[in-house]
């Protein structure tokens, strides 16, 4: 009996089924047993694969129908790929999920690697020889960008298994973020993302593989393809293999509901972020590819690319309502518009509504209604606070400086509302042990964070003057020259407190230190263009899409880049690329996020006309009242705070025990995780003082001329 009835899949493109697939299928069950594959032991006694069992998944079919046009020899080396791919997650699971020897996973992986090089070791098991000879075969073909992205996945979706390891030895569910961000790595989508460039023969430039719009192309791929799987697999891999890495699961969990009704959240979610996917290849990659004056054949191999993975969501869904890997009664023949329902007939079968009412109620928002101060729910915070001594000062002094760099005679700030915002405040804990100079510097750093976020919507928002905010938006690296050299002339608040705080900040970092931080500062500002994007389109945005882009508007992206490099010196920048530390920075990015837009609602939606708030965004995903969605919100940032503790109280630790890291490096990041808990319990502490978000505030602001005649 299956666990829930399959959800209306939103369907929107054809899935079609590539002519070599009988030859792929004789290839493909001969390569796995030249590797071994089919006579590989478990420690129960018993095989991993046979022919019968290879046979009935259908490995073939899968990449025939999501590589539909490519030629034969192409699909017979993809289709090995996948045959290696699945016999690995079933051979790493016989091996060590059920005994949970985690030192012996450990050694597994770290061997299995260096067959992706050219000079492996000697073959001791199948997914060794089959690894190996997949690399052999592919890299020449292939550039060395992408080899090292390719690496890059390949690497994710062996090592972080061991994420799901330890956590089925603790009998610990994610919280529904962390359950995104990781399963993208340990599901191996972005390395089926890197296959499609392979099979289509075209491949993302080098130059446009890392900018935000292709990532975002291929994120949203990532998770559609995963959490389609985790519908699908779920009784295999909850009711009948004990494993807890499944969206169902992390939804029932977390939201307490039954089975069934997560099953159709997470279908909502599926659903969500394919229509994430058109909205970008459509509306954001051509202007990406205008703007950086794409030569057309490039144009064309990205556009191939899109289709692939197009192609790849479509046939990934047949074969799922196929293979007997899966959950699927039924689902071979479910149909919204009816038609053929035989092997290769699958063309005939779309499904529209599902995304219809998604995409309705994501643009139905009607904007500056009046809310009324939103109650804050109770939140988790074991932090105490700290104050810096040089708060006073440092107060009066940033008054100073936003003046002198324009910022309150310009309209957007007066005297009085930058007091009233008390950056200083929020400084003084975040960085209580700076001295007088650093704390003023950390202030006006957030004085010119605040003051873009407030000048974007106001000068551009209300007349949808994109073209002006992106000349603004290019014109701003000019004043962070990474040799800390001359700029040209400020034309506006927004440029001259930049270039000041530039030299002030970079004159001692060295330049490799300045690039890291210049992109940082640049994600801020480049995460302002999308919000004026989606307040354009009069779009509320997709969850996961919000909450990535949350951090970088919040400007955490960029405050932690600057904390960072006071280690610098002792702590590598590719460590922090490192899953627990990534793992860590966004847990105390999404609290304090999540804060702001809890104490920022009735700011944000009645008096802005904003779309860009986590609980609107719950509430409209949802269906749910702004009530129970500012719960929800409150629930996600305990979870993560609680996700951080469990990092700082065992993940940290164990880093620092594989990697063999030096004292001065562990004190460094134990330094930086202390810096984190003052971060949050700061930023709490401010919102709670500020009188930004109090409704008397928001009247003033709102009728500035009444507040300058005394009235109200």
């Amino acid at each position: 009996m299956q666990a829930f009835a399959l959800p209306d899949f939103y369907l929107p493109y054809p899935a079609r089924l590539n002519p070599h697939l009988e030859r792929t299928r004789a290839h493909s069950e001969e390569w796995a047993r030249q590797m071994g594959m089919l006579d590989a032991p478990t420690p129960g006694g018993g095989l991993v694969w046979d022919a019968d069992r290879l046979a009935k998944m259908d490995y073939a079919l899968m990449c025939a129908y999501t590589h539909p046009d490519c030629d034969g020899p192409t699909l017979d080396l993809v289709t090995d790929w996948y045959v290696w791919v699945f016999f690995f997650d079933d051979h790493f699971l016989e091996e060590f999920k059920y005994s949970r020897d985690l030192g012996g996973a450990k050694a597994y992986l770290d061997r299995l690697e260096l067959f992706m090089t050219d000079d492996p070791p000697e073959v001791t098991n199948p997914a060794e020889a089959g690894l190996g000879d997949l690399w052999r075969r592919t890299v020449p073909a292939m550039s060395e960008g992408w080899r090292r992205r390719f690496v890059t996945s390949t690497h994710n979706l062996m090592v972080e298994s061991m994420w799901e390891l330890d956590n089925i030895d603790r009998g610990r569910i994610a919280n529904p973020i962390e359950y995104i961000q990781m399963r993208r790595k340990v599901g191996g989508a972005p390395w089926s993302a890197n296959l499609v460039e392979y099979a289509v023969g075209a491949e993302v430039p080098d130059e446009l593989a890392g900018t935000r719009q292709i990532q975002v192309l291929t994120d949203t791929f990532a998770d559609a393809v995963h959490l389609r799987n985790d519908l699908f697999s779920y009784q295999r891999e909850v009711r009948e293999e004990g494993e807890n890495s499944n969206a169902v699961l992390v939804f029932e969990r977390f939201l307490d509901i039954p089975t069934q009704e997560a099953a159709d959240l997470v279908n909502d979610l599926l659903t969500s972020r394919l229509q994430q996917f058109e909205n970008t290849a459509l509306t954001e990659v051509p202007a990406l590819l205008a703007d950086r004056a794409v030569p057309p054949h490039e144009q064309a191999g990205v556009a191939a690319y899109v289709k692939g993975l197009q192609d790849w969501q479509a046939g990934g869904h047949e074969w799922h309502a196929r293979s007997s890997r899966y959950m699927n009664e039924g689902a071979a023949a479910d149909s919204a518009l009816g038609g053929p329902t035989g092997l290769g007939t699958s063309s005939g079968r779309l499904s529209f509504l599902p995304g219809i009412r998604g995409k309705a109620r994501q643009h139905a928002h009607v904007p500056f209604q009046p809310v009324g101060p939103l109650e804050v729910p109770e939140l988790y915070m074991p932090y105490p606070v700290r104050m810096s001594p040089h708060l006073d000062a440092a107060r009066e002094y940033s008054v100073g400086w936003a003046r002198e760099m324009g910022m309150l005679s310009e309209g957007v700030w007066t005297e009085r509302r930058f007091r009233g915002l008390d950056l200083a405040h929020c400084a003084s804990m975040i960085h209580s042990d700076a001295t007088p100079g650093q704390l003023y510097l950390s202030t006006d750093w957030l004085s010119w964070g605040t003051y873009g976020d407030d000048y974007y919507p106001a000068v551009f928002g209300a007349t949808r003057n994109l073209a002006a905010a992106k000349h603004l938006t290019d014109r701003l690296p000019l004043f962070m020259p990474l040799d800390a050299g001359e700029t040209p002339p400020p034309a506006n608040p927004i440029e001259r407190g930049l270039a000041d705080l530039w030299r002030r900040t970079a004159g001692p970092m060295s330049e490799t230190h300045r690039a890291t931080f210049r992109r940082s500062v640049e994600d801020m500002t480049e995460s302002w263009l999308w919000e004026l994007w989606n307040q354009a389109q009069h779009r509320i945005p997709d969850p996961v899409d919000y909450v990535e882009m949350r951090r970088r508007t919040f400007g955490s992206d960029m405050t932690m880049s600057l904390a960072r490099l006071a280690h610098a010196d002792v702590v590598p920048p590719e460590l922090y690329r490192n899953r627990v530390l990534h793992e860590l920075d966004t847990a105390a990015q999404d609290y304090a996020c999540f804060t702001n837009d809890l104490f920022s609602y009735q700011k944000e939606v009645e008096y802005e006309g904003e779309v860009h708030n986590l609980v609107l965004v719950v509430e409209n995903f949802l269906g749910t009242s702004r009530d129970e969605a500012a719960q929800l919100v409150a629930r996600l940032m305990g979870a993560r705070l609680e996700q951080f503790e469990h990092i700082v109280a065992n993940d940290l630790p164990g880093l620092f025990e594989d990697l063999a890291l030096p004292a001065e490096t562990r004190e460094a990041l134990l330094g930086h995780a202390e810096h984190l808990k003052y971060w949050m319990s700061g930023i709490l502490e401010w919102h709670r003082k500020c009188v930004r978000y109090t409704e008397a505030e928001l009247r003033r602001n709102r009728f500035p001329a009444a507040e300058a005649l005394g009235v109200g």
